[in-house]
């Protein structure tokens, strides 16, 4: 991944005229988001806030380059819009919608891979570039531009870490929900790649959650590759085992690993500064 994926301009809306889509366009638009067109099956409607609506991809792309697309089509049918987006070409989707079953999303994951498409989400608030645009459901009033990039599981807690962020004058160049499901696109390492790699960084925020084992295998990277400071929070350490905490990828199953404790003891060896809780995480940022 480098910058320009995610800086670039020409955006469209996947699912437009839901009511989701119709409140979010609005607010993208009032931020700068330069949205040049929208999909939906529903022909009746021919704008939303003034943004054409198209029934394809192909039938936007006959008059408009693609840069990104964010889907908020709902769950049933979002696997359908995603791989309308990879055969499009589309170098940056965002996929919004949430309780996409699992095996539709092994499917997606299978053909991203022979693609040259890169997924943010699903069941994710998406991506904020402060000062430049908005994509997705990020709130844009508690960011403000800087040289701090976030990557978050949360997306609650990462609109908590942008507002301590912000009050304590530590603007952000990026914040990337990468959502909370058990599978899902881009990860906890391609970020911190792409930060480590990008001169504007100078400091990295990660936050985590209980279940799985992405957070080991970041603390493993940054331990091996990555020289910016690095501050994470792990959510859910006093999380019952086998009890689902929010997020369908948040329970802690059998293996130690993917216990809150032990994602925070391998992140503080590999030399990332932890805490027990967000706003003292934010608090120790330097």
């Amino acid at each position: 991944m480098t910058p320009e994926l995610f800086t670039h301009r020409n955006v469209i809306i996947q699912g437009i005229t839901g009511s989701s889509g119709t409140v979010h366009t609005k607010n993208m638009l009032a931020y700068g988001t330069r949205i040049i067109g929208g999909t939906s099956p529903n022909q009746q409607i021919k704008d939303v806030h003034g943004v054409p609506v198209y029934r394809t991809i192909a039938d936007i792309r006959t008059k408009h380059d693609v840069d990104i697309s964010i889907i908020f089509v709902p769950a049933p049918h979002a696997k359908a819009a995603v791989l309308e987006a990879i055969d499009a070409h589309i170098p940056l989707i965002i996929c919004i919608t949430e309780n996409i079953p699992v095996h539709d999303m092994l499917y997606i994951t299978q053909r991203l891979a022979c693609s040259s498409s890169v997924l943010v989400g699903p069941n994710c608030p998406g991506v904020l570039i402060p000062g430049v645009h908005s994509l997705g459901i990020i709130p844009t009033a508690l960011a403000t531009p800087g040289d701090t990039a976030i990557i978050s599981r949360s997306g609650t807690l990462t609109y908590e870490a942008m507002s301590l962020l912000t009050q304590r004058g530590f603007g952000q160049k990026y914040i990337i929900g990468i959502g909370g499901d058990m599978v899902r696109g881009i990860s906890f390492t391609d970020c911190l790649d792409l930060f480590e790699h990008d001169s504007d960084v100078a400091r990295i925020i990660m936050i985590g959650e209980i279940g799985g084992t992405s957070e080991i295998t970041a603390a493993d990277h940054i331990k091996q590759h990555i020289s910016k400071p690095v501050y994470a929070y792990i959510a859910g350490h006093h999380a019952p085992r086998g009890v689902q905490l929010g997020h369908a990828g948040a329970i802690l199953g059998t293996n130690e690993l993917e216990s809150a404790a032990a994602k925070t003891i391998r992140l503080q060896a590999a030399g990332a500064v932890t805490a027990t809780s967000i706003d003292k995480l934010i608090a120790r940022v330097k």
